[in-house]
C-alpha cells in the first residue's frame, strides 16, 4: 500500500458539484489500495473575497491578523470535501495546517515551511481515513497562524509528500498539464509529457501559474515524483522530474507575466556599495526584484532600473523615497504599464542564436523590447502589455513549439 499526495485548487472545488466530483476521484485512488491525504484551496474567489472585506475594515491591516482571516477559507474547503467524501461512505477527516503540524518561519503573508511533524497524519492515515489537509498555512514557534503566499497550497502538498515519503504528488488543475505556451492564448500549444525540476522553477517564477516556484523548488530538493494533471479529466499530465528529453526542444515553453511594476532610480552616484544599500532597503522588506538593469555612468551618476511584483510597487516606492537622502539619489520613476514574455529551456545551454531568434521574432511583430534579462535557461524581455499575445504568438511560431 503505498502514500499519495493530491492537491486540488479552488477552481476544482468551486462549487458543491465539482466538490462532489472530487471526492468520488479521491476515493477512486484510495479504492487502488492507497493512503491518501489530500490538500485543498481556498474555493473560487474566496481568498479575494476576503482580502476585499479586510478593505472595508482597513486600508493597512496587521499581517498578523490578515493570516488569521485568510487561512479561513482553506478551512471552509476541507470541512466540505471531507463531508462529500462521508456522504459516499468513506472514512476521512479534515485537518488545518496547525493539526497537522506544520511549522513555518515568522513572515507573515509569505512564510516557509521548516518542519512537518507527521505523527498525526500517519496515525489517521493508519486507521483508514482519507486525510484533507489546509493548503496554504501553518503555525509560527509562537503558534501563530501563518500563510505561505499566493500558490502556497502546491508547497503543502510537496512538503507533506516529503514528510511522508510519498509515492507520488498529483498536482490537480484545470489544464491537462503543463504547456508550451497559455493555451488560452497560442491555439497550437503543446502539452509537455514532463519537462525538468528546473525549466518548470524557470517558468513559474516567469509567469506561468500551473505550479507555484517554491513547490517545484522543495520536489527538486528531495526528488518527489510530481505529475500536473487536470481535475476534469483522466489524461495522463506532465512529469515534474529531474531529467527531460533536452536534446528535443532547445525552448521548452513560452511564459508571460502582467504582474510587473518598474522603477528607476535616477541619478545614483557612481560610487561603490550604492547598489548594495538600494536593494539591502528591499530586501528588509521581504521585497523580491526580479530584472535589473544600471545604466553607464555620466556626470559620476548612474540610474538603476528594476522590476517587482504589482503587488510591491508602491511600497517599494515609498522605502525608496524615504531614503533618497542616503542614497544620494535625485528622484524615483515608476510605472506599471508593462509586462514580460519569456523562453525557458535547459536545451539552450550551448545553443548560439536563440537570443537572437526571439528578439527576431518580436521585431516580425512590431514588439518593442525596454529591458532585457537572461541567464543560462532563460531569456526575458519587458514589453508593453497590450504587445503580450502577440509576442507570445510570434516566438511560438518562431521555435515551432506548435503542435
Amino acid at each position: 500500500m503505498g502514500i499519495v499526495v493530491q492537491k486540488f485548487g479552488g477552481s476544482s472545488v468551486a462549487d458543491a458539484q465539482k466538490i462532489i466530483n472530487i471526492a468520488k476521484r479521491i476515493i477512486e485512488t484510495y479504492d487502488e489500495g492507497n493512503k491518501v491525504v489530500v490538500v485543498v484551496s481556498a474555493q473560487g474567489d474566496t481568498t479575494d473575497a476576503l482580502i476585499e472585506k479586510a478593505k472595508e475594515i482597513s486600508s493597512k491591516p496587521p499581517k498578523r491578523e490578515m493570516d488569521m482571516l485568510l487561512s479561513t477559507g482553506e478551512q471552509i474547503s476541507i470541512s466540505l470535501l471531507a463531508m462529500a467524501i462521508a456522504e459516499l461512505g468513506y472514512k476521512s477527516v479534515s485537518l488545518t495546517g496547525a493539526q497537522v503540524g506544520i511549522k513555518t518561519s515568522k513572515e507573515y503573508s509569505n512564510a516557509r515551511i521548516e518542519t512537518i511533524e507527521g505523527g498525526r497524519l500517519i496515525r489517521e492515515l493508519d486507521a483508514g481515513n482519507i486525510v484533507i489537509v489546509a493548503g496554504f498555512q501553518g503555525i509560527d514557534s509562537e503558534d501563530n497562524i501563518t500563510t505561505l503566499g499566493r500558490g502556497g497550497s502546491d508547497t503543502t502538498a510537496v512538503a507533506l509528500a516529503v514528510a511522508l515519503d510519498a509515492d507520488r504528488c498529483e498536482i490537480f488543475t484545470d489544464v491537462d498539464g503543463i504547456y508550451t505556451a497559455d493555451p488560452r492564448i497560442v491555439e497550437d500549444a503543446t502539452k509537455l509529457d514532463d519537462i525538468s525540476y528546473d525549466e518548470m522553477i524557470e517558468l513559474a517564477s516567469l509567469g506561468a501559474r500551473v505550479l507555484h516556484n517554491r513547490a517545484v523548488e522543495l520536489a527538486k530538493k528531495y526528488n518527489v515524483n510530481l505529475v500536473v494533471r487536470s481535475s476534469m479529466n483522466k489524461n495522463s499530465g506532465t512529469i515534474v522530474r529531474g531529467l527531460s528529453d533536452m536534446e528535443k526542444m532547445v525552448v521548452r515553453g513560452v511564459a508571460h507575466d502582467y504582474d510587473i511594476g518598474q522603477i528607476s532610480v535616477i541619478g545614483v552616484p557612481d560610487i561603490p556599495g550604492m547598489a548594495f544599500k538600494l536593494f539591502k532597503l528591499l530586501a528588509d522588506e521581504d521585497i523580491n526584484v526580479d530584472i535589473i538593469l544600471q545604466s553607464t555612468s555620466r556626470d559620476a551618476t548612474r540610474d538603476i532600473s528594476f522590476t517587482v511584483a504589482k503587488s510591491n510597487l508602491e511600497r517599494s516606492i515609498s522605502i525608496i523615497e524615504e531614503n533618497l537622502d542616503l542614497l544620494g539619489a535625485k528622484r524615483v520613476t515608476n510605472t506599471d504599464d508593462i509586462a514580460k514574455v519569456s523562453i525557458v529551456g535547459a536545451g539552450m545551454v550551448g545553443n548560439p542564436g536563440v537570443a537572437c531568434m526571439m528578439f527576431e521574432a518580436l521585431a516580425d511583430v512590431g514588439v518593442n523590447i525596454y529591458m532585457i534579462s537572461t541567464s543560462e535557461i532563460k531569456i526575458s524581455c519587458l514589453i508593453g502589455p497590450e504587445d503580450v499575445e502577440r509576442a507570445i504568438g510570434a516566438i511560438h511560431e518562431k521555435f515551432k513549439l506548435g503542435c
